[in-house]
């Protein structure tokens, strides 16, 4: 016995699938936002202050200082 969709039951489906997708994509999106404004947060945070790297050259052993600043002007 074979059983035939009703079409307005396909169209049902499709739409509540749709749907589905809709809520789950504005999810992300709502994620991806908060995510957003924490790493930003962050960033901001820590471009404040300069940032110091020392690092050892594995051939000479000469100590080299690389020095980042952020968009403020650093306090001694």
């Amino acid at each position: 016995m074979t059983t035939e969709d009703n079409p307005n039951e396909v169209e049902q489906n499709q739409a509540a699938n749709i749907d589905h997708i809709k809520r789950r994509l504005d999810m992300l999106d709502q994620r991806l936002d908060n995510i957003d404004s924490v790493v930003t947060a962050v960033v901001e945070r820590i471009m404040s202050q300069p940032i110091a790297l020392n690092i050892t050259c594995p051939n000479c052993g000469q100590n080299v200082e690389i020095t980042i600043l952020g968009k403020g002007k650093p306090t001694a």
